[in-house]
């Protein structure tokens, strides 16, 4: 499994430090607000590269933070009036429910900033101690990017054409200023009730702080991989590294992995241009959490994303194909156990998709590979495709999934049909022979009233359970 590494801007072969086992961590939202699309082109590109990862036989102990304290949560829950945790909680819930409409899979642990403020007071001590940091006059700590001699390496910084010198205190800041960044910020009349005590005064941490404390809290001081948007990579990546590595002396991250932005209709997501949609207001206007996943995997993590709404009306049409398909060879497919020899075309087409997913997430020739298969399967049920054969390529296409996440299969799982259904359907079987079309109609009723649906197609009649 090769990918790209964003510290070294190479691609390299992913090895996790202890074998079989990898420790993941990626940015979660910052609740505040429902999470758009742009958040989920990165949350999908994620969940990929941690079913790829299990997809390899790997185990995954995947950490997925929630900032729940920073300048853009303190301003709501002040704006509304309630306590920031009332505030969140709103936030969190939703969160988890477009996670589920979307395949998905869940963190091992989600842990909150709220609930780690010790360990981040912890860290902030150990970098004071270190010399690396200094309480300012206001009661605020700052991280001091010149006593670090390895900051910037993640964004590949060149410091004599930056600005420099100046205090960032915002959690985000202009991205061309390389100045000292705020650890620890001292309580002020707009926070509010927002704020806990400290060897420095009441006050709070800074966004960047959250992440590497709860990161090592649950992976380690050196852990195998970190992703996000490439938004994050400077200054907040860039942040963490300087934060954990200053204050353990040991590599913070093996492994970083960054994908590019999502755009709508070609223009920067935004309000302003009306162009800006949370998953929630795309499921409303008819599209299923399916159908969105496939636009927001259906493109490599590295290239930029147009989303548009005819993505979606193709990957409907896309996935009805696949779904088509699918029917099909479950209806052949019936009980048999699957036979490689009789559909050779599957393994081919798993091996090209393998190759592919292995190739840095390489997810559109992935793809190219199902389409394959659906392709060489379709023809193969037009001529005589044995159960056995059939039964292997459901079990291809299954194995595909693990990495996809889009395909349904529950129109195609094996279901017992009753015996007085069975019956109705032999005595269809012979009035259609005779070409009995009256009885044949009053027999398809019948069967609808037991609750299920006849299909006619050139393999004959098929039923499936209203």
């Amino acid at each position: 499994m090769n990918v790209f590494n964003s510290l070294t801007r190479s691609v390299e072969e992913f090895v996790p430090a202890s074998a079989g086992n990898v420790g993941l961590y990626t940015c979660g939202p910052t609740v505040y607000n429902f999470a758009h699309i742009g958040n989920f082109r990165a949350y999908a590109f994620e969940d990929v590269l941690r079913r790829v990862i299990q997809f390899n036989g790997m185990k995954v102990k995947h950490v997925m933070n929630l900032t729940d304290v920073d300048d853009k949560t303190i301003r709501g829950a002040n704006a509304a009036g309630v306590a920031l945790t009332d505030f969140t909680r709103t936030y969190k819930n939703a969160f988890f429910e477009d996670l589920k409409k979307l395949n998905i899979l869940p963190a091992d642990v989600y842990p909150a900033a709220t609930d780690h403020i010790p360990e981040m007071i912890d860290l902030v001590s150990k970098l004071i101690e270190k010399g690396v940091a200094y309480k300012s006059d206001d009661g605020s700590v700052y991280f001091n990017v010149r006593a670090f001699p390895g900051y910037g390496k993640l964004a590949h910084i060149d410091f004599d054409n930056q600005r420099t010198g100046a205090r960032c205190a915002a959690d985000e800041y202009d991205k061309e200023n390389v100045g000292d960044f705020a650890l620890w910020k001292a309580w002020e009349d707009s926070d509010g009730p927002v704020g806990w005590d400290s060897p420095w005064g009441r006050g709070r941490p800074g966004w960047h702080i959250e992440c590497s404390a709860m990161s090592m809290k649950y992976l380690g001081e050196t852990f195998d991989l970190h992703t996000g948007g490439i938004d994050n990579l400077f200054p907040h990546h860039e942040n963490e590294i300087a934060q954990a590595e200053a204050a353990t002396g040991k590599p913070f991250v093996r492994t970083w992995m960054h994908c590019a932005h999502l755009k709508v209709n070609g223009e920067k997501m935004s309000k302003s241009a009306g162009n800006f949609f949370t998953l929630r207001e795309l499921l409303e206007k008819g599209f299923s959490g399916r159908e969105i996943r496939y636009v927001l995997i259906n493109a490599h993590y590295r290239q930029g994303l147009n989303f548009a709404f005819s993505a979606l009306e193709d990957a409907r049409k896309s996935l009805a194909r696949i779904d088509a398909c699918v029917e099909k060879l479950a209806a052949l497919a019936g009980g048999a156990s699957a036979d490689s020899a009789s559909a050779p075309f599957a393994a081919e087409a798993l091996e090209g998709f393998t190759a592919a997913v292995n190739d840095d997430l390489n997810i559109p020739r992935a793809l190219a590979s199902l389409y394959d298969l659906v392709r060489m399967s379709n023809a193969a049920l037009a001529k005589e495709l044995a159960p056995a054969g059939a039964a292997a390529v459901l079990a291809a296409m299954k194995r595909m999934d693990e990495v996809l996440g889009v395909i349904f299969f529950g129109k195609a799982e094996k279901v017992d049909v009753p015996s007085e259904v069975s019956a109705l359907l032999e005595e269809r079987a012979t009035a259609r022979a005779a070409k009995n079309w009256t009885e044949s109609d009053r027999l398809r009723d019948a069967i609808a009233s037991l609750g299920w649906a006849v299909k006619d197609s050139r393999e004959g009649q098929s039923v499936t359970k209203l």
